[in-house]
């Protein structure tokens, strides 16, 4: 057989193809694309869009909610025979849950590959192909960080927007919360390094970031400096070509007067503020061990409004939380009165096992957090409204989203979002637009959720961002995407929609 016969004869295979199915918080998702960019390194490609199924199914799972578990197990059930099925198929299960649970997952659902945890998500393709030699389960749980994630190869989801996580981990004991003994103490990643990652995504195209971390303005007290976080979003200020920062999630311990001025003073710091109140009442507060009291919460949100009265100021909010009375609730809904939050995570408190408060006496009945529940969602949809018809007759540069409208093919519009993050549903110009542009129009109407722009847009600017998302999406139909995408599962409620357990929109659990 000559050489050109035998290279006839080699059997040449496809590159495996993988799937990773996220959920939980914004750190999830930031780690769903370090997977990926992982797994892209080590040869794999992502499974085409309607396919009969990847080679590989990573789960990147929350540990938060109460039925975060029965949702993982419930889809490694509906796997098993597709597995069975499919020689050669692995199943790796990642994140808080796997950190958790460990040996359980591979106990319950033995079809399962890969454990892993959240310190060591960087193993995921050594471990996937140990398993394949072995023909074993691998469970691999670190107790500490061996590599801050940032160090890690990504294959990032969007084209024109990124997170940077400046920090993992947290130093807080809330007593609902079970994050920060999955994810450990607080680490933070030198300012130089952050800002370095900053540029280089400028540079691809970039044009807004979201600093993340579990309580992102705690940032410098792993490295003794309590201004690094305000000094940090000055930083990015000085960053050519970086249009629009922000942040998730802060605490209101930390959050002091320097961050309000270095929001205030940073022109491309946008006047958008997610700040969890979790309770009104300061003997809530107390026992889920939240540092601070409502007289201090709202006096953060009086600064933050004096420094720049037109900040669009979120937050989340448990309800039924044990011992919790009608008057604590009362407290509750005062302080959203005063806060005239833009929109509020609402949540029904949960046990989950492992916190302190899942042992508390007074659990609420089910029916008095159900009635509580309702109570404040119609105060806030009534406050969210109020607040969005204020929006009429502005005009707002939109930056151009990718997925944000769901009925946009159908109404022939576009959507993204205000420099505050409102939600904008307008009409699309005659011009090709792509997401990363911007587009500048006037609010028409307003809803609880979301602003509408129904005349002609008043400017189109394409910026380097809308290449990025154009060089990306080449062979698709020019200023639109050929398939909307599926977006990322975050496992969130719609906002006032019925919630099982205390996970915050932002952040980790422990906001």
């Amino acid at each position: 057989m000559t050489s050109s016969d035998r290279s006839q004869a080699v059997d040449v295979q496809e590159p495996k193809s993988y799937e990773i199915r996220t959920y939980g918080c914004q750190m999830n998702v930031h780690d769903s694309e370090r997977l990926s960019g992982l797994l892209e390194e080590a040869g794999y490609v992502p499974a085409p869009k309607g396919g009969e199924g990847a080679d590989v199914v990573v789960f990147n799972t929350c540990a938060v909610r109460e039925n975060a578990d029965n949702r993982l197990y419930g889809n490694l059930g509906q796997l098993a025979p597709k597995k069975a099925a499919r020689p050669g198929m692995q199943i790796a299960v990642g994140g808080c849950l796997a950190q958790k649970d460990r040996d359980t997952i591979v106990k319950k659902a033995p079809w399962v590959d890969v454990v892993f945890g959240t310190h060591n998500i960087g193993k995921l393709p050594v471990l996937l192909e140990r398993a394949r030699v072995q023909e074993e389960a691998q469970v691999e749980i670190a107790e500490s960080l061996e590599a801050f994630p940032s160090t890690l190869p990504t294959r990032r989801e969007s084209a024109y927007a990124a997170w940077v996580s400046i920090s993992v981990g947290c130093n807080n004991t809330c007593t609902f919360c079970i994050v920060p003994a999955l994810r450990g103490k607080e680490k933070d990643r030198r300012p130089g390094d952050i800002l370095a990652e900053v540029e280089a995504l400028v540079a691809e195209g970039v044009s807004e970031i979201t600093l993340l971390g579990q309580n992102v303005n705690a940032y410098g007290s792993d490295i003794g400096d309590r201004e690094a976080f305000s000094k940090l979003l000055r930083a990015c200020g000085s960053i050519e070509g970086l249009e629009r920062v922000r942040f998730t999630s802060p605490h209101p311990r930390d959050f002091t007067d320097d961050v309000i001025a270095a929001m205030a003073e940073t022109p491309n710091v946008m006047h958008q503020l997610h700040m969890p109140l979790q309770s009104g009442s300061d003997r809530v507060l107390k026992a889920m061990r939240r540092s601070y009291r409502q007289e201090r919460f709202l006096g953060i949100i009086d600064k933050v409004r004096a420094a720049m009265p037109d900040a669009a100021i979120s937050t989340d909010i448990i309800v039924g939380f044990p011992g919790e009375t009608e008057e604590d609730f009362e407290q509750t809904l005062h302080t959203v009165r005063e806060s005239r939050f833009a929109q509020a995570f609402t949540f029904q408190y949960s046990k989950r096992p492992g916190t302190p408060a899942a042992d508390m006496e007074g659990q609420i009945p089910k029916a008095v957090v159900q009635e509580r529940y309702e109570r404040l969602v119609a105060l806030q949809e009534e406050i969210s409204w109020e607040e969005n018809k204020k929006q009429v007759g502005r005009t707002l540069e939109v930056l151009v989203a990718e997925g944000e409208g769901r009925k946009d093919d159908a109404t022939r519009r576009l959507s993204g979002r205000a420099p505050d993050n409102r939600l904008v549903h307008f009409t699309r110009p005659e011009e090709p637009v792509r997401p990363g542009d911007v587009v500048t129009v006037e609010v028409t109407y307003a809803a609880p959720h979301h602003l509408l722009a129904e005349g002609p847009a008043k400017a189109v600017r394409r910026t380097r961002a809308g290449d990025a998302w154009e060089k990306r999406h080449v062979g698709t139909t020019k200023g639109a995407p050929a398939e909307k995408p599926k977006g990322v599962l975050l496992g969130l409620p719609t906002i006032g929609a019925p919630a099982p357990g205390p996970a915050p929109a932002a952040g980790c659990g422990c906001d």
